[in-house]
C-alpha cells in the first residue's frame, strides 16, 4: 500500500501494537525515508506574534494579516502561501471576535481541509485522518473533562455556515490531536513553536532503541534513518527521552499514549545499570548513602527549576556545585542524576561566561551520554555540541575542535546537511580547524591573538538557560 512520495514504506499491521511502518527497500544512516508536509498545523498561543504561520520560523519582524489582525507572517510569499488554509479561519476569528486557543485553531483547520477535500484519503497519505486512533476512550476523568471544554469551545467558533460535523466526530478529531499531535520546532529545532498532524508519521511506533528519528525541516517532517534498515524492517522512533529509567519511559509512554512498551530495552531493563550506576572501588558507598544522595539530587534539582523560572542564575550555580559535591564520591559516572546535574551545571556556567568549569561538567556530562545513548540520537548530537562551543568559548581549542566534529558527524544523519543547525555546526568546524591549526603551529600566539580579539568584541553570549526540555516528538500535556 504506498502512495504519492510514499513509496518505500507501507502500512502493515504490527504484533499487538495495530497498525506500524515497514521498509519497502534497503535504508542507510542518514537517509530520508520519507519527508511529510503537515496535513494541519498552528503556531502555540504563546508565540503566534514571533512566529511565521506558514513557515514556523522565528523572526525579528512579521507582516501581520490585515483582516484578523492575528496571523503573522514573514513576507508576503508566506502569506500568499497560507491563504488557502487561512481564508476560513481569517473569517472565523473575526466574527468571533478573537482567535482561540491552538487546539481549537488546530481541530478547525483539520475540519476544513475535510470540508474541501473530503474525509478520504489525501494526497499522499497512506492512511485517512478519520482512521487515525484517539484513544478517547483510555482518557481519565480530568481529560474527559478538558475534552468537552475542547468541543464546547470549538462549537462556539465554528462558523454555522460552513459544514456541521457530529458531536462524536469533532471528539474523535480531538482525540487524535491529543495522541497524534508533533510538535514543531523553530528554524534551529531548539524551541518548540508549534503543532501539526502528520497522518503518515502516526503510523510510526514507538521503540526506545528506534531505527528512525524525525525532524522538522524546511517546512516538512522527515523520517531519517539512524542505522541500517532492511526492506521488511518495522520502522520505529522513540517518543520520549532515553535518558530515563525504563520504569520512568513506560510509565510516560502509559500516562501519555496509553501503552505499555514491550520494547527490548524495557523488558531487558537495558542500559538501568548505568543510570543508576553507583561509585566502584574499595570504598563501595552504602545503599542508606547512595538513596540519601539520590534523594538531595531530587530536592536539588526541584530547588534548581524554582531557581532557573526566577532568573536566579547564581543561585543555580551554587545549588549545582554542592549536590555535586555530595553526588561525586556516591554515584558512578553514568549515573541520570549526576548527569542531569552536570548538564545544568555546565549550560548556566557558558551562559555567565564562566567557561572553563562549564567546559569541565560539560566533559563529564557528554562522557556519560556516550555510553548510555544511541550513538545516532539527535539529543546526544545536540549536547556535544554544545560541549564543543563551550570549550572553544574556554579558549580549550583541541577538545572544542574534536567535540564539534563529533557533533557534526552525529547531526548529518540526524538533521541531514541542508538543516540550518548542522550548516550553523559546518560554519563552526571550519573556524576551528583553523585555529587548531594556527594553535599548533604557534601556542603563544594563538593565545596572544585570541586575547586581542577577545578585547575587541566581547564573546557572543550564550542564550539564556530554558526551563523547558528539548522539543519532544509529539506534543502531550504533562
Amino acid at each position: 500500500m504506498t502512495k504519492g512520495g510514499m513509496e518505500s514504506v507501507e502500512v502493515f499491521t504490527a504484533e499487538g501494537k495495530g497498525r506500524g511502518l515497514k521498509a519497502q527497500k534497503e535504508f542507510l544512516p542518514g537517509d530520508v525515508i520519507f519527508a511529510e508536509p503537515a496535513y494541519a498545523a498552528v503556531v502555540f498561543d504563546s508565540l503566534t506574534h514571533v512566529i511565521c504561520h506558514t513557515c514556523f520560523k522565528r523572526q525579528e519582524r512579521l507582516h501581520r494579516c490585515g483582516q484578523c489582525k492575528f496571523a503573522h507572517y514573514c513576507d508576503r510569499t508566506c502569506q500568499r502561501a497560507a491563504w488557502l488554509n487561512h481564508k476560513n479561519e481569517c473569517s472565523a476569528i473575526k466574527r468571533h471576535g478573537k482567535a482561540p486557543i491552538e487546539n481549537i485553531r488546530l481541530a478547525a483547520r483539520i475540519l476544513w481541509k475535510m470540508e474541501r477535500e473530503g474525509s478520504g484519503l489525501s494526497e499522499g497519505c497512506l492512511v485517512a485522518i478519520d482512521d487515525l486512533q484517539n484513544h478517547v476512550d483510555s482518557f481519565g476523568e480530568e481529560e474527559k473533562k478538558e475534552l468537552r471544554a475542547d468541543v464546547e469551545s470549538f462549537l462556539e467558533f465554528w462558523p454555522p455556515h460552513c459544514q456541521q460535523f457530529g458531536m462524536q466526530f469533532i471528539s474523535h478529531i480531538f482525540g487524535v490531536i491529543s495522541c497524534n499531535g508533533f510538535t514543531l520546532s523553530d528554524q534551529r529545532g531548539l524551541q518548540a513553536v508549534g503543532v501539526g498532524i502528520f497522518p503518515n508519521l502516526c503510523q510510526a511506533n514507538h521503540d526506545c532503541w528506534p531505527n528512525c528519528t524525525v525532524i522538522f525541516n524546511n517546512g516538512k517532517i522527515e523520517l531519517r534513518a539512524l542505522s541500517k534498515i532492511s526492506a521488511g524492517d518495522e520502522l520505529t522512533v522513540s517518543y520520549v527521552d532515553f535518558l530515563n529509567l525504563s520504569e520512568e519511559r513506560r510509565k510516560q509512554l502509559k500516562r501519555q499514549y496509553y501503552f505499555d512498551c514491550t520494547c527490548e530495552h524495557c523488558k531487558k531493563q537495558l542500559k538501568d545499570d548505568l543510570m543508576l550506576a553507583v561509585k566502584a572501588g574499595e570504598s563501595k558507598p552504602s545503599a542508606d548513602a547512595v538513596k540519601e544522595v539520590i534523594q538531595l539530587s531530587k530536592d536539588t534539582l526541584e530547588k534548581i527549576n524554582k531557581a532557573r523560572v526566577e532568573g536566579h542564575y547564581h543561585e543555580v550555580v551554587k545549588l549545582c556545585r554542592d549536590c555535586l559535591k555530595k553526588q561525586e564520591p556516591v554515584l558512578g559516572d553514568t549515573n541520570i542524576y549526576l548527569l542531569r546535574i552536570l548538564s545544568i551545571a555546565s549550560e548556566v556556567l557558558s551562559y555567565l561566561q564562566m567557561f572553563e568549569e562549564a567546559a569541565d561538567y560539560a566533559k563529564r556530562m557528554v562522557d556519560g551520554y556516550l555510553k548510555i545513548y544511541h550513538p545516532n540520537n539527535a539529543q546526544l548530537g545536540m549536547a556535544v555540541m554544545r560541549a564543543g562551543v563551550t570549550h572553544w568559548h574556554a579558549g580549550l581549542i583541541e577538545a572544542g575542535h574534536g567535540l564539534i566534529c563529533k557533533a557534526y558527524a552525529i547531526l548529518l544523519i540526524t538533521h541531514g546537511p541542508s538543516h540550518p543547525i548542522t550548516k550553523d555546526l559546518e560554519v563552526m568546524r571550519v573556524q576551528t580547524e583553523m585555529e587548531l591549526r594556527m594553535f599548533q603551529q604557534n601556542e603563544f600566539m594563538y593565545y596572544k591573538m585570541r586575547e586581542a580579539a577577545l578585547k575587541n568584541q566581547k564573546i557572543q553570549v550564550m542564550p539564556e538557560p530554558s526551563n523547558e526540555n528539548a522539543p519532544s516528538l509529539f506534543h502531550k500535556k504533562e
